[in-house]
């Protein structure tokens, strides 16, 4: 079963090499050895307002979008925000400002699902950008992680489709993608389907290299890996930006 997975998991990564705009991304799973719980997000973009941003990591461990250059800034809407936030032993990782609707429900008790029923794709017509979202709850028995993709009904804006995705226990070595579309276009067609496995390393480092080398050289703009310790719940997290 494992060739198996290793399989997909390795076609999986060639697919996102050929995309040439899959947009932002997300990948949640566990190492190899067993004992860390990884994120992986990127960003990427095509017009000069979208490529002109940098990660930068407070040091509460929270991960903000940055303009590289501000005066080139013309329109922080959707594209300043936090990606990487945390409270107590849930570690947040999305593409937008819903970071912060998770956050606030999850320090008042709520829960990852009733934060992104209050939000919906980005208002960015016609595209209609999903938000992507994941959660790493430690001490949850029952849920190692999840992954939401909140959408549009084929770019029509009539409805949007909530989709939940909820991985009862990591696979070492593996984890789990989803991104904001399936490929350029005009508009950009939105992901579909089910999160595709792809495979992690025991090193941070190695995790960077094997998806910043996957990105398309032109519109990628910043990587970040961050790798949670399941007993202890340390955190450490590598970034890459393009405008280093």
């Amino acid at each position: 079963m494992s060739s198996t997975w290793s399989a997909q998991a390795q076609s999986s990564l060639e697919r996102l090499a050929s995309n040439a705009y899959p947009g932002r991304g997300i990948v949640i799973g566990l190492t190899p050895d067993g004992t860390r719980l990884v994120q992986v997000y990127w960003i990427m973009g095509r017009s000069e307002n979208s490529r002109n941003r940098i990660f930068v990591r407070e040091d509460n461990g929270f991960v903000r979008t940055e303009a590289a250059d501000p005066a080139k800034l013309s329109d922080p809407s959707l594209i300043i925000y936090y990606p990487v936030r945390h409270t107590g032993r849930s570690h947040i990782v999305t593409n937008g400002d819903q970071t912060d609707t998770i956050h606030e429900a999850l320090t008042a008790g709520g829960t990852f699902e009733d934060a992104l029923t209050t939000r919906t794709y980005e208002p960015d017509a016609p595209n209609y950008t999903p938000r992507i979202s994941g959660l790493v709850e430690l001490g949850n028995e029952h849920c190692a992680y999840k992954l939401s993709i909140l959408k549009s009904l084929h770019n029509d804006p009539v409805q949007t489709q909530r989709h939940f995705f909820h991985y009862e226990h990591g696979i070492p070595g593996f984890g789990h993608l989803i991104h904001t579309y399936q490929g350029d276009g005009s508009p950009l067609p939105s992901f579909a389907g089910e999160p595709v496995l792809v495979p992690l390393h025991d090193t941070i480092e190695a995790n960077v290299e094997t998806y910043w080398s996957r990105l398309n050289e032109e519109n990628r703009i910043s990587l970040l890996v961050k790798t949670i310790d399941r007993q202890s719940g340390a955190a450490d997290i590598r970034i890459v930006n393009k405008l280093a």
